[in-house]
């Protein structure tokens, strides 16, 4: 049952960190490092299968540098930027009740990015 419970928990972060490389404020890298660690508590194919995806670069280079380089960090705060301001700023209409939940969902997961994420032991 509880190995179930982590592939089933595991997949959810898989598509939670997908969705993280395109929506703003959604950090891809903390789900695909807990999907990681579910999937070698319960599946190794499925760990194996994860850091042979494309996604694996996130985690490969979270593991290989010890946190994201300083270029990372700021083309993850750059690409967030982007678009949340496109979101709430043209795609949300003006009054809108989720024009503020964007707003604030997007600087949580700049913030996150920040000073939640460890910094990487180098920059190459």
């Amino acid at each position: 049952m509880k190995r179930s419970l982590y592939i089933v928990l595991g997949l959810l972060c898989v598509a939670l960190g997908a969705a993280g490389v395109v929506v703003p404020g959604l950090p891809t890298t903390p789900f695909l490092l807990l999907a990681s660690w579910l999937f070698y508590r319960s599946s190794p194919r499925l760990q194996q299968w994860l850091l042979a995806s494309w996604l694996g670069r996130y985690i490969r280079s979270y593991h290989r540098h010890g946190g994201m380089t300083a270029t990372q960090k700021a083309g993850a705060v750059g690409v967030m930027l982007f678009f949340v301001l496109l979101s709430a700023l043209v795609f949300i209409p003006s009054g809108s009740v989720a024009r503020p939940i964007v707003l604030a969902a997007g600087a949580i997961g700049i913030l996150t990015v920040l000073f939640a994420v460890p910094n990487a032991t180098s920059d190459d």
